[in-house]
C-alpha cells in the first residue's frame, strides 16, 4: 500500500482500482489497521464511488487516541489542540471555555482541501524547527487536524504525518524544555558565580596560597550537563585566566568527587587549553605544562578530543604547539591504556611534519599495543614514506619503530618498508637501510 501510495499519479486508475477492490474484500478479521488506512486514502484519492468524503480513515479507537494526545500536550505550553468534530458533547464543553490555551476555532467545512494541502506540508517540516526553537505557537495545529478528521493535504503528502508525527510532536517537546534548561545554570550553582570570580581573581600570578581542596560550590559540575559547563566557563572568563589561574583551577577539578563525566571534562579543556596553546608563539610555560599534563593524566580522553585533534589538524600548527604536545606525549604519569588512546587519535589523523615528531615522541615510551593495531600503524607509516622522502621527521620516527618495536615486525612487514626507505634522501638514508637489513631473519 506504501509503494501504491508513493507511484499512484504515474498509475492508471483501470488498474489501480482492481487491486483496491481485492484489498477492501480482505475477510480477515485481524486486517492491518494500517493496511485500511492507506485503502481508505488512496480510494478516496482516485474516486471509486463509495461514499467516503469527509470520512477520516483512522479508526475510532485512532481519533481518541489522538484527541488524548492533544489534550496531554496542552497543559505542557505547546498549545495544540484537536478539534472534537467527532464528539458533538466534547465539542460543546471546549465551546463553554473559549480562553483555554490552545483553542483554535474550526476552518469552515466548505474550505476546499486543495491550497490546504499545499500548505500543510510546509508546516509539517517547520515544526520540529519551530518547537525546539522555544516558539509558542500552533505549529503542529492543522496537520494533527488533517489526522482527525481526513481533510487537509493530499493523502500521498499526509501518510507520513499519519504514521509519525504525534510521536515526534511530544519528542519536541522534551528536547525544547531540555534545550531550554539547558541555557541556564543549576540555581545553586548561578548564585556563587561571583564568589568562585572572586576566588579566581585573587590567584593573582603567585603559587603562594594554591588550594588544594576544591571550593564547595564546584561540586555542583557534577549536576551541570555539557552546554551549562560552556556556560560556566564563559561567566568565569576561564580562557582569559593567567597561567597561575590555571594551574590553581586545574588543581580544584582534579580533585572533586565523584570525577566529572567525560563530556564536561572535555568542554572544560576546551575552555581552559585550547586558545591558549593555539595562541603559543614560544615554548609553553611551566605553570602550563604542569597544568595540561596533570589534566591529561587523568581525563587523558577527553583532552584527546579536545585538544590533540584540533592543534595537530590546525595548518597554523607551529613549533611550540609541536614541543608542547611532544611534552605531553612524553608524561611518565600517562596509563599504558592512555597513551594508546593517544595512539588510537593519531592514527585518525591526516599526517603532517608535526604529527611525525609527536607520534616519535609518544612511540619512544613503548606503547604495547595488539597486533592488529600494530598492523594499522605499519600499514600507514609504508604509505605516509612514499610521500615524506625527504623529512627528517620521517626519518627518525622510522628508526625509533625499528629499533623500539622490533620483535612486533613481521617479515611481511619488513618488506613493505624496503619501498619508502629506499626512497628516503635524508642522511639518516643508511641508518634506515642498516637498520632494516638488521631485521632480516
Amino acid at each position: 500500500m506504501s509503494l501504491l501510495m508513493a507511484v499512484r499519479p504515474s498509475l492508471p486508475e483501470s488498474r489501480l482500482l482492481p487491486v483496491l477492490q481485492i484489498a477492501q474484500q480482505d475477510p480477515s478479521p485481524d486486517a492491518d489497521a494500517w493496511l485500511q488506512a492507506l485503502g481508505a486514502l488512496l480510494r478516496r484519492d482516485v474516486g471509486t464511488g463509495v461514499s467516503i468524503e469527509g470520512a477520516s480513515p483512522l479508526s475510532e479507537r485512532c481519533q481518541r487516541q489522538l484527541r488524548d494526545l492533544c489534550r496531554q500536550l496542552r497543559p505542557g505550553g505547546r498549545k495544540l489542540k484537536l478539534p472534537q468534530s467527532p464528539d458533538p458533547k466534547e465539542e460543546q464543553e471546549e465551546d463553554k471555555d473559549p480562553q483555554r490555551p490552545g483553542k483554535r476555532r474550526k476552518e469552515p467545512e466548505e474550505e476546499p482541501a486543495g491550497p490546504e494541502g499545499e500548505r500543510a506540508p510546509k508546516r509539517v517540516r517547520c515544526l520540529r524547527k519551530e518547537e525546539e526553537e522555544g516558539h509558542e505557537e500552533n505549529a503542529g495545529h492543522e496537520p494533527l487536524e488533517s489526522l482527525a478528521d481526513g481533510r487537509g493535504a493530499s493523502p500521498i503528502k499526509n501518510q507520513p504525518v499519519v504514521r509519525a508525527e504525534p510521536r515526534k510532536a511530544s519528542e519536541s517537546l522534551e528536547d525544547a524544555k531540555g534545550s531550554a534548561e539547558s541555557l541556564e545554570l543549576p540555581k545553586a550553582l548561578q548564585d556563587q558565580v561571583p564568589r568562585l570570580q572572586q576566588l579566581l581573581k585573587t590567584c593573582g600570578e603567585r603559587l603562594e596560597g594554591l588550594e588544594d581542596a576544591a571550593p564547595a560550590e564546584l561540586q555542583l559540575l557534577n549536576e551541570c550537563n555539557p552546554s551549562q559547563v560552556d556556560l560556566l566557563c564563559a561567566q568565569l572568563q576561564l580562557p582569559q585566566l593567567s597561567d597561575a589561574g590555571l594551574l590553581q583551577v586545574c588543581t580544584w577539578l582534579l580533585s572533586l568527587s565523584p570525577d566529572l563525566s567525560l563530556s564536561n571534562a572535555t568542554v572544560l579543556a576546551t575552555s581552559l587549553f585550547l586558545g591558549r596553546i593555539r595562541s603559543l608563539t614560544s615554548s609553553a610555560s611551566r605553570l602550563l605544562r604542569i597544568a595540561l599534563t596533570s589534566f591529561c593524566a587523568k581525563y587523558t580522553y577527553p583532552v584527546c578530543r579536545a585538544l590533540l585533534g584540533p592543534v595537530l589538524r590546525a595548518p597554523e600548527i607551529g613549533p611550540a604547539q609541536t614541543e608542547l604536545l611532544c611534552c605531553l606525549m612524553k608524561d611518565e604519569a600517562l596509563e599504558p591504556d592512555m597513551r594508546l588512546v593517544m595512539l588510537g587519535q593519531i592514527l585518525e589523523l591526516p599526517w603532517k611534519e608535526e604529527v611525525f615528531l609527536v607520534l616519535q615522541s609518544l612511540l619512544e615510551r613503548q606503547v604495547e599495543m595488539a597486533p592488529e593495531k600494530f598492523s594499522v600503524l605499519m600499514d600507514k607509516l609504508c604509505k605516509e614514506g612514499l610521500a615524506a622522502t625527504t623529512s627528517m621527521a620521517y626519518a627518525k620516527l622510522m628508526l625509533t619503530v625499528m629499533t623500539k618495536y622490533q620483535a612486533n615486525i613481521t617479515e611481511t612487514q619488513r618488506l613493505s618498508m624496503a619501498t619508502p626507505l629506499a626512497l628516503n634522501t635524508t642522511f639518516l638514508r643508511k641508518s634506515l637501510q642498516a637498520t632494516l637489513k638488521h631485521l632480516a631473519p
